[in-house]
């Protein structure tokens, strides 16, 4: 039986090492290279080559800081249904929501709506500021909001 092991765009399959580089850097994009080598078992300087080369390739496209809305007061929730204009690519829509920290999470979807966006606002009044400046984006068309009441589930 084989094993599917994922590659890269062009091709060239990951090692458990570049795997395991991969984790501790999705948990900790600030830690050091010797921090990472550490629970790598590599070298401070063999860990920068391996990621430098994992830049390289595209695999690691950059790095991000993750907020917590809870923390920054933000707890009024929305999905917004986004509606792109014709030729406007996936990419145009990542690179224009990236910044807006409201985000916390934009999927491509099926069906009318071209993707579906997670926000998360301190009030309504800061809620529809950020829906309107998502809106003047050039690649939206219009979209569509619900406002979540109360959470369920997660």
């Amino acid at each position: 039986m084989s094993t599917h092991r994922p590659t890269d765009p062009g091709g060239a399959p990951l090692d458990d090492t570049d795997r395991l580089l991969l984790e501790h850097l999705s948990k900790d994009g600030r830690a050091s290279y010797a921090e990472i080598g550490l629970l790598a078992n590599l070298s401070a300087t063999a860990v920068r080559r391996r990621i430098d080369r994992l830049r390289a390739r595209g695999v690691v496209r950059g790095f991000t800081v993750v907020l917590d809305p809870a923390l920054l007061g933000w707890q009024t929730e929305a999905f917004v249904e986004i509606y792109c204009r014709e030729r406007t690519s996936p990419e145009e829509l990542l690179a224009s929501l990236r910044q807006f920290p409201e985000v916390v999470a934009a999927w491509t979807v099926t069906g009318d709506p071209d993707a579906l966006v997670h926000l998360r606002a301190a009030d309504t009044r800061h809620l529809e500021a950020v829906i309107e400046r998502i809106r003047k984006e050039p690649g939206v068309q219009r979209s569509r909001s619900s406002v979540v009441l109360s959470r369920l589930i997660g």
